[in-house]
């Protein structure tokens, strides 16, 4: 007997018949085949022109928008947003769904199981859609927890925002990203298979991501704030290892995107061929070179360098010694960091690093975006058609448009005269299904 013959023989015991003879069930909460008629006031369909229409009805079958007619029409499945202002689900490049910063954090890491995670997660993912986030790119995980909860939520399981899931980071071995401040026994457990030391060795950690379900390459190009280890934040990849982590994965149809704090790690990467910078704290003229020639896109992740230098300069700090002092220096750096990247014209999408700051807070990211120089209009663009341009999804998010997914968010007031009216979600549709209506 081969070994594909006894892998389908387990899979019939597991699912009690015929694995030919399994079919799909529909997800518990998808629409119905009916057709909804959703009448708006204020449309920005599509944030890329910046118009604002008024007056429109756009029609809903099954999941997706099938027509945007003029005028309030439509009887029967009626949704009234005639006082709203209506967008496009926004998208958050940069999230961590199945963890929360805390003065836990330490302990959570040695106490819970993957499946633990992966309920945290999905509440987690409730917040984040009720926030009005359809789509996130979730950065570093545990592969078990955050692939079944990506799954979960694609067959209508648990609601949550479509995911565009990295798995574990890719990590030199000590390095942010790995498992740091606990006893070697310990460290020996926790520590992912994504962590690797040479190039061989990092193509393979690469190769075995995208086997184990990554949609993404994320990479610690840099050291970090949070990992508790006293190692600062420059490059920690060399160059020869970046290659070939840029190549494997660019090989096998993933890009790659890079936590960066430290000039020397930004520029490194970006000149091995990387896709996109987190965070970019110490970003310099020469980046912003290389982000133009490379076509780079820059996630800066406001909120968390706010959040962490917030927790270090504060009274109720829970940070170790090594967090607290990588807190201080880079928190006060990244809106300066942010506006000179914007001065420079480089490519912004949104990414907020939640996880960092709290779950469903995520809005809060706009406000931050518009002190570094950007008008609220830029600040919504990077969180739809920028991001999804940014993650190769624009087919399928970032505008409302027919034939695309009936994703869509309304707020009282004007986000395009005072952004944070997004940070009070009156409507949620994900996919033709009503999630919030206040």
């Amino acid at each position: 007997m081969t070994k594909v013959s006894v892998a389908l023989g387990l899979l019939c015991l597991a699912f009690g018949g015929s694995v030919a003879a399994q079919t799909p069930t529909p997800p518990a909460n998808s629409p119905d085949t009916g057709t909804m008629f959703v009448q708006v006031g204020r449309l920005l369909a599509d944030p890329a022109t910046g118009v604002v229409q008024r007056d429109k009805t756009l029609v809903i079958t099954g999941n997706k928008v099938v027509d945007i007619r003029d005028g309030f029409v439509g009887d029967g499945n009626i949704v009234d947003l005639r006082d709203e202002f209506v967008l496009p689900g926004l998208i958050d490049s940069h999230v961590h769904l199945t963890s929360q910063q805390s003065a836990n954090s330490r302990l959570d890491e040695v106490t819970q199981s993957n499946a633990d995670q992966a309920m945290i997660g999905a509440g987690n993912a409730r917040k984040t859609l009720m926030a009005g986030f359809t789509t996130v790119a979730d950065l570093g995980a545990s592969n078990e927890a955050i692939f079944a909860l990506r799954n979960a939520i694609r067959r209508g399981d648990v609601p949550g925002p479509r995911i565009i899931a990295a798995g574990s980071a890719v990590s030199i071995h000590g390095g942010h990203g790995d498992v740091n401040g606990f006893s070697e026994d310990i460290m020996h457990i926790l520590s992912p298979e994504s962590v690797c030391s040479g190039a061989d060795d990092c193509m393979r950690a690469v190769r075995l991501q995208v086997r184990a379900g990554a949609d993404i390459i994320k990479i610690t190009a840099t050291g970090g704030v949070l990992s508790n280890t006293a190692a600062g934040l420059a490059q920690q990849f060399t160059d020869e290892e970046l290659a070939a982590i840029v190549g494997a994965a660019h090989r096998m149809g993933r890009q790659v995107t890079a936590h960066a704090h430290g000039t020397d790690g930004i520029n490194a990467f970006l000149r091995a061929g990387g896709d996109s910078i987190e965070h970019g704290t110490y970003l310099d003229d020469e980046s912003i070179r290389l982000f133009h020639r490379q076509g780079v896109w820059l996630v800066p992740t406001l909120m968390a360098g706010d959040f962490v230098y917030r927790i270090a300069s504060g009274p109720n700090n829970f940070f170790t010694p090594a967090q607290t002092a990588k807190a201080l220096e880079v928190g006060p750096k990244m809106i300066d960091m942010a506006h000179r990247a914007h001065e420079g014209g480089v490519r912004i999408a949104f990414g907020t690093d939640t996880g960092v700051s709290a779950h469903g807070d995520n809005a809060q990211e706009f406000a931050l975006l518009v002190r570094a120089g950007l008008t609220p209009l830029e600040a919504v663009q990077a969180a739809t058609v920028g991001a999804a341009e940014h993650l190769r999804i624009s087919g399928e998010a970032g505008k409302i448009a027919v034939g695309m997914p009936a994703d869509l968010v309304g707020v009282h007031g004007d986000p395009l005269t005072d952004v944070t009216t997004l940070e009070h979600m009156a409507f949620v549709m994900k996919g033709g299904v009503v999630y919030r209506e206040d």
